[in-house]
Parts: C-alpha cells; structure tokens; sequence
C-alpha cells in the first residue's frame, strides 16, 4: 500500500490525489468503480477527513471523479474524443467510441418564430417551427441537453414518437431526402444551470460546453441547436495543418 509522507513538502492532500489518479490511470481503479468512502480513506492511510475531502474536490474538478447524492464516489467514464474536422452527430460519434446513443425527448411543441430564430434559422415571421428538448445519452448515463428548432413547412408531420424511435438526422435522411451539406458551430464554457445539472446527474460546480449548431442543405438553414455538454465527458480536437 501507498505510504505517506508526511514530512515532504508536498502537502497531505496532494499526495493522496497522486495516489488516487496513479490508480485511475494505470487501471486498478477502472470507470464507474466506486471509491472508499472518507472514513475508509481516513482509517487506511491515518489521514484527517478535511485531507480527503481536499483531495476529492480537486478530483472532482479536474473530471476524474463524481459523486452521486446517497450513492458515494465513482471513477469518471473517460472524456469521449471528438474530432471536429467534417459533419458529425451524436449518435454516429457515440458509436465510434463504442458506447450506445440514446435520446429522451423531454419536451415538444410548436413555437412560433420570433425575431431570435428569425435571425438563426431566416425563417418568416410567424412562420412554425418544431421546437423540442432531448436528453442524450451513452450507454444510459446522461451526455449532453439539446434544444431543437426545425422549420415545420419544410418537415410537417414529426412527432415526438418519431423522435423517440429515431435519430433526427435519419429521420430528415430517409423521409424528407435531406442532404447535409455544411453545420456551423460554435463553443463556450458556461456554468451549468440546477436543472441542467439535475439532468445531466452533475453538480452544478461541473462546468459545461454550450454548443450552438446551424446546419445547413445547400443554402437553407434546416436546423439550429443549442446543447449543454458535460465539461467532464467530451474532448473537442481541431487539427491545424499549414
């Protein structure tokens, strides 16, 4: 078993923390194992439970563990890659990374278009949109919050059923014939909202990914999307060539 120093320099916390990550990283501890818990850390290295709690945090916040309210402390699914390069969807990238892609679909109406999507989506005014929230999932454990708007004259007659049985993107395939040509997207960091952490099973001290999505046919914009993404589950990768 690991010993501690405790006359280095290195504080206690901090070396419990090497401990803890050397065996996330070298597979003694693997994804979704649960933890000891505080007062079985404090017994097996003689350490005060304010050194553990420390030491937790500072995992916490760098993504290698989380917590479950009533449940303990498990080790964090690694962050899925994502390359950024060509057009891509959820349900394609989870299956390359070896997970199965689910979709919950919270929330579904008829909006009408307003100045704001106006200016997204160059719809007409007053013209109806579909409008409608999926929670989206890996191999049952919550992803990412997406928020979709889709003109209703251009694809009339989805339901939510439809959207509970099938990927969006196969459904505006294989239905309406669409040929996607191009998605715009864009990127920021954003403190998660209470209900957004509540759906998605984080802390609200998780920070999250906002990811706002124009994806276009040809010159017609046909979608545009606003997800929350886990800070802790994605890594996003851009190569630049010369």
């Amino acid at each position: 078993m690991p010993k501690f120093n405790k006359d280095s320099r290195l504080p206690l916390y901090h070396q419990l923390y090497d401990i803890i990550l050397n065996e996330i990283e070298t597979g003694e501890l693997k994804e979704s194992d649960k933890l000891p818990s505080e007062r079985e850390l404090c017994e097996k290295y003689d350490i005060s439970r304010s050194t553990v709690r420390q030491a937790m945090g500072e995992l916490q916040k760098n993504g290698y563990i989380y917590k479950q309210q009533g449940k303990g402390i498990f080790v964090s699914p690694k962050a899925l890659k994502q390359d950024l390069l060509k057009f891509y969807s959820f349900t394609d990238e989870m299956k390359k990374n070896g997970k199965t892609p689910s979709s919950k679909v919270i929330d579904f109406q008829v909006v009408t278009c307003d100045s704001k999507l106006m200016n997204k989506l160059r719809c007409l005014p007053n013209s109806k949109l579909y409008k409608f929230t999926r929670l989206r999932l890996a191999d049952e454990k919550p992803m990412m919050l997406e928020t979709t708007y889709i003109p209703m004259g251009r694809f009339n007659n989805i339901s939510k059923a439809d959207l509970e049985k099938c990927p969006l993107y196969d459904i505006l395939r294989n239905r309406f014939n669409v040929i996607f040509t191009k998605a715009e997207e864009s990127f920021r960091p954003v403190n998660t909202r209470h209900d957004e952490a509540v759906m998605l099973e984080i802390n609200e001290d998780v920070p999250s990914m906002m990811i706002e999505r124009t994806t276009y046919e040809n010159e017609e914009i046909i979608e545009y999307t606003v997800g929350i993404a886990r800070g802790d589950m994605f890594e996003y990768r851009v190569v630049l060539e010369k």
